[in-house]
């Protein structure tokens, strides 16, 4: 495709989405089979995004089976009716199996009902056999209303006028078992529920060296049994997909004696409970306590985690996810015409994408029949590109060979932490540690940032040194903001005192700075001409190079809790609004996202510039004026923000006020405006809203840096920090002697997710990409989410927001590195 084409295509696609209308239109929304966490959120962004764009939507009330009963089971919703649900776990319309719609007299009943409130748009939420029998349903539709008018239910002018179905469908499941997205709907929050558990179980089984088996949902799929055992660093993992090797009794009762030797005082053991040998043979908790108990002697226990883990409340992840994809999907099906197949909305990377919703199932079905036949190798490969990435971490992470049969490297490879603590900095160091030692590398640990790499603080750290670092918050080596420009001399005299062939730095925008000094100053100390990687860790999410850093999921996961209760405490008092300050420096990351999370009412960022016109209310509101989002983005990029606001926030509280919906959420990042500060704004607020509302405001601060890792940030660290140990070896090996000098820009690089790709980019090319008078990228994808945030809060916006109008063929992959989240 020449640039001519990708021009014109990106005009024909805002042409397309600014004239997208729903008026006339009408879209069943319900959710199917299992439930999940995040369910609501969906159900949520369908509704309102629907209603934006001025259409009818239903709620389909128990499924299918609503749909065949239909009378009070399908609702007309209203954008009321999806407050306050955000938060909440599980299904509010509902969610049942229906043997009825498995046949042709039941889907007969469904067409009728759905044509009598006009609904020609289906939105489906569930797995994949609800999908499935939503395409069958779109399939027979016509055949289904030609019977329909035969029987005199409906005349020929609803034939005509309903002619056709269009179906898409959102993946909502724990077991994140649907093949072409990278994460369903439910599964971050199931992991959250477990990781809970596991954490409070290790505690109690450290006290009286205990074993714990550990059995997690996945009949079909070990995903939650896989990442969980990535997350919490267990002893041994049993999966439906990769069943353990014959003789696996002997071989796991070896591994779990020989951690006991390492002083490790418990061992974890977790179990999918669709967990099979080679022969297809069920393996089970309690045959796995036998085993234990029989042939070590060990304490024993089982847990078995069962409904817990589909409870609670979901996590930010999957809200976000959950909102993004309810967006998507009204979008997807009023661009839909009589030809166009049934979706499925997907994640691919952090791209929001369509894939023709029959390939999905088909290959959700293979993983199945492959099981089936004993082809586990397909099974793994089929289930995709996340699944096979983490099954491998785990494998290099878990076991290790005895010394005398790992090759020797004879390098020196030294890891660093620089800059604020971020949750997951530890899992971090705890893989790259033993992928390391596993590839033949001397692991040297530097504390306290570049001020202990220049005072001599470096101290060699074994397999056994990172055991159960996977949970711990903060960092334990030690992390300063002290960059290394004054003390290049000292810390070059280090690298050849301890001769350091290689340099890995986990931190966030000092590291990247000093990444930086490190490469400027290469021309004067030879010792810095080595291979230095740097993996992005900080709760700003503002290092350039990498869409996403360690450390930001647990800090907007611990600020969207502290709304849920914050907007708890209000809905008593009722007329109450909240200003909340968030973290993050100059980036709007975590206030932008945080807002979406949470369902605030205004999120205030730096790359957002406003005034004193967008706070103030209506008697002293100015005109329209475009909101300049995309200040930070590239000109006539695919993704750019275009934001109108018509309305003044405290104008759009006051009519807030006058619904049942009697509260407000506000987030303001700590930078976004030196003027226009939290207590300024609360003032404002306190002042305006006299007589309508009142105020309160709180400033998180370093809560947002504090506690345990989230599942995601565990697993993100992990993965992340394993490559770029693999990205060392690789480099070491290119040398053809120890003493080669790296003077290559490819050789200092910063590695991150780019859209969907896993990249090495050099520190020299991402300069021109830095803002560094505000610390922040030139270019920040997540602003392409801030139009959402705002229709969603019933602002009136434009949007832009899509990644992409076509349906993609579920094997496309780019050139690069896939980045599996």
């Amino acid at each position: 495709m020449d640039d001519e084409d990708v021009a014109n295509r990106k005009v024909s696609f805002r042409k397309c989405l600014e004239h997208l209308s729903g008026a006339g239109k009408a879209i069943g929304v319900l959710t199917s089979g299992g439930d999940a966490q995040g369910m609501n959120a969906a159900v949520r962004a369908v509704v309102r995004m629907g209603i934006y764009v001025g259409a009818k939507v239903y709620f389909i009330y128990e499924g299918y089976q609503g749909m065949v009963d239909g009378g009070r089971n399908i609702v007309e919703a209203s954008w009321e009716s999806v407050s306050s649900i955000l938060q909440v776990g599980g299904t509010i319309i509902g969610s049942a199996r229906c043997k009825a719609f498995r046949t042709r007299e039941g889907r007969l009943r469904a067409a009728h009902n759905l044509v009598q409130r006009g609904i020609t748009n289906l939105c489906v939420i569930g797995g994949d056999g609800s999908l499935t029998g939503a395409n069958i349903f779109r399939k027979e539709w016509s055949g289904l209303l030609e019977e329909l008018a035969q029987n005199g239910e409906i005349d020929k002018e609803q034939v005509q006028k309903h002619s056709y179905l269009n179906v898409v469908g959102m993946v909502g499941s724990i077991d994140n078992d649907f093949c072409g997205t990278d994460m369903t709907i439910g599964t971050d929050s199931a992991l959250h529920r477990i990781i809970e558990v596991v954490d409070a179980i290790m505690t109690t089984a450290q006290s009286h060296q205990r074993t714990f088996v550990l059995e997690v949902m996945g009949r079909h799929c070990g995903y939650l049994a896989l990442v969980s055992a990535l997350a919490c660093g267990a002893d041994w993992v049993f999966l439906p997909e990769s069943p353990p090797e014959e003789g696996w009794q002997e071989n796991m009762c070896i591994k779990l004696s020989e951690n006991r030797a390492r002083k490790k005082r418990l061992n974890i053991i977790i179990v999918a409970e669709g967990a099979i040998d080679t022969q297809n043979k069920p393996i089970t908790s309690e045959q796995i306590k036998e085993l234990v108990v029989k042939q070590l002697g060990y304490d024993t226990r089982v847990t078995i985690l069962g409904h817990v883990q589909r409870g609670g409340t979901p996590s930010a992840f999957d809200r976000i996810l959950a909102s993004r994809m309810g967006v998507e999907a009204v979008v997807a099906l009023l661009q839909a015409t009589p030809e166009t197949p049934a979706c499925v909305v997907s994640l691919s990377g952090n791209q929001a994408v369509r894939l023709p919703l029959v390939e999905c199932v088909q290959m959700t079905q293979d993983v199945q029949r492959a099981m089936d036949e004993r082809r586990f190798k397909d099974a793994v490969r089929l289930r995709g590109r996340s699944f096979e990435s983490n099954l491998n971490t785990y494998k290099r992470l878990a076991i290790k060979l005895p010394d005398d049969q790992i090759v020797k490297s004879n390098c020196n490879v030294a890891i660093i932490n620089v800059g604020a603590p971020a949750a997951g900095m530890n899992a971090a160091v705890r893989s790259a540690v033993r992928v390391g030692i596993a590839d033949g590398h001397k692991m040297l640990a530097i504390y306290d940032g570049f001020e202990g790499f220049a005072k001599g603080q470096i101290k060699e750290i074994g397999w056994g040194d990172v055991g159960g670092w996977t949970g711990q918050g903060g960092s334990i080596l030690g992390t300063k903001r002290t960059l290394p420009g004054k003390s290049l001399e000292d810390i070059a005299a280090q690298m050849r005192k301890h001769s350091i062939n290689a340099l890995l730095i986990v931190g966030g925008f000092e590291a990247y700075l000093g990444l930086l000094e490190l490469s400027a100053a290469r021309d004067k100390y030879e010792e810095l001409c080595v291979p230095m990687v740097m993996v992005p860790a900080t709760v700003s999410n503002n290092v350039p190079g990498s869409d996403f850093s360690i450390g930001a999921d647990t800090a907007l996961n611990t600020i969207t809790d502290t709304c849920d209760r914050i907007k708890q405490s209000a809905s008593g008092t009722k007329r109450r609004v909240f200003i909340i300050e968030t973290m993050g420096g100059y980036c709007g990351y975590l206030a932008n996202m945080g807002g979406l999370a949470a369902g605030a009412d205004a999120a205030y960022i730096f790359e957002e510039p406003f005034d004193i016109r967008d706070l103030q209310s209506s008697f002293r509101k100015a005109p329209s004026r475009p909101c300049s989002a995309s200040a930070y983005l590239r000109s006539g990029t695919w993704t750019r923000t275009t934001v109108r606001t018509t309305e003044s926030n405290v104008e759009h509280l006051t009519e807030k006020m006058k619904t049942t919906i009697q509260r407000g959420l506000v987030l303001r990042n700590e930078s976004c405006n030196e003027n226009y500060t939290t207590d300024f704004i609360y003032q404002l607020y306190s002042e305006e809203g006299k007589g309508v509302f009142d105020c309160r405001k709180n400033v998180l601060g370093h809560m947002q840096q504090g506690g345990a890792p989230s599942p995601f940030d565990r697993n993100f660290g992990t993965k992340i920090s394993a490559r770029a140990m693999q990205w060392i070896s690789t480099k070491l090996k290119e040398a053809p002697g120890k003493g080669k000098r790296f003077m290559s820009d490819d050789s200092i690089c910063v590695l991150g997710i780019s859209k969907r790709n896993l990249l090495f980019q050099p520190v020299a090319q991402l300069r021109q990409e830095t803002d560094f008078e505000h610390r922040i990228p030139k270019e920040q994808w997540w602003l392409k989410l801030r139009p959402l945030m705002k229709i969603l809060a019933k602002y009136k916006v434009s949007y832009e927001v899509s990644d992409s109008d076509q349906l993609e063929p579920m094997h496309h992959r780019g050139h690069e590195e896939p980045a599996a989240i």
